[in-house]
């Protein structure tokens, strides 16, 4: 079904779908025993955001966004506590701050025992896909929530009404309805978006696992991969640029995105690894590799 018509006939009222379980909409977002959908992380993720509420520069006076919610464990009702909520966004340019120590629009929070974050941040920009590219990604603010006892969670959350939300691969998926959200005007040139997130049970391999995978292969492409884990995430590097997170699904493989990347390996004598790995966007990737390089506990 296209996403349109998906819109169209859920009404944005009540869902029962298989792929969503029960949820409700309740204003501008989702409640229920639903978890929260995953998204793409990268290319542009970055570790060791400061600890802020304030992601705006000294000086600016554009319009201010409240972003806000609570975060609740997989019953969709008990608040998640001690809770890592990281966001990030590009800039005004519609570029991201990748390099210098300003970390500019990106912050990290530690929620307390209600669950609660609150950033205060500027509305999101659209920017082309790639360099000099005429089609756009929406405008997004990307998530990452880590805590202890749930599956930690990559995502993005999208603005109702953006006109790129039909083309790009994350948002044209059923899987973001619940992730596009009503920008409400609080007065003149100050905004609010509030997103509720639902963790979902925490499902990861053996340490050894981890370990057996890990490592960098060379791809049937020449290209070379570095897959290494980050709390519950397999993240990965193509050519040296973190580009995902991906969670387990079971059977030594790894999925992330919006059902978008899949990492299937094959576990061999010695530490060694092969490797089938797709990737689906805008252009579909399907390599295969070898473990070069084997990574030390």
């Amino acid at each position: 079904m296209q996403r349109k018509e998906f819109l169209r006939q859920s009404g944005m009222a009540a869902i029962a779908v298989g792929v969503f379980g029960n949820i409700q909409w309740n204003e501008n977002h989702f409640i229920g025993d639903t978890p929260t959908t995953t998204d793409i992380l990268g290319p542009f993720y970055r570790p060791g955001a400061p600890f802020r509420t304030n992601l705006n520069p000294p000086g600016f006076n554009g319009e201010i966004l409240h972003f806000s919610g609570t975060i609740f464990r997989e019953d969709g009702k008990t608040p998640a506590n001690n809770c890592l909520v990281e966001i990030w966004q590009c800039q005004a340019d519609g570029l991201y701050d990748n390099v210098s120590d300003y970390f500019l629009y990106r912050a990290s929070q530690q929620v307390n025992k209600d669950g609660k974050y609150h950033f205060i941040t500027t509305i999101p920009i659209p920017y082309p896909s790639e360099e000099n590219s005429p089609v756009f990604r929406p405008a997004h603010i990307h998530m990452r929530i880590s805590v202890k006892g749930q599956q930690d969670l990559i995502t993005q959350v999208y603005l109702k009404g953006d006109p790129h939300l039909d083309t790009d691969p994350s948002t044209k998926s059923s899987l973001s309805v619940n992730r596009v959200l009503t920008l409400k005007k609080r007065k003149e040139k100050e905004s609010e978006l509030n997103f509720d997130i639902v963790l979902k049970k925490e499902y990861v391999p053996a340490d050894n696992v981890f370990h057996q995978v890990s490592g960098t292969y060379k791809m049937s492409d020449k290209s070379i991969m570095e897959f290494y884990r980050d709390r519950d995430f397999l993240l990965w590097k193509w050519n040296g640029e973190v580009r995902g997170g991906l969670f387990y699904q079971g059977n030594n493989t790894f999925v992330g995105g919006v059902n978008d990347t899949q990492a299937k390996f094959e576990l061999q004598p010695q530490g060694n690894a092969k490797l089938v790995f797709r990737f689906e966007r805008r252009r579909s990737i399907n390599l295969t590799g070898i473990k070069l390089i084997n990574y030390k506990r």
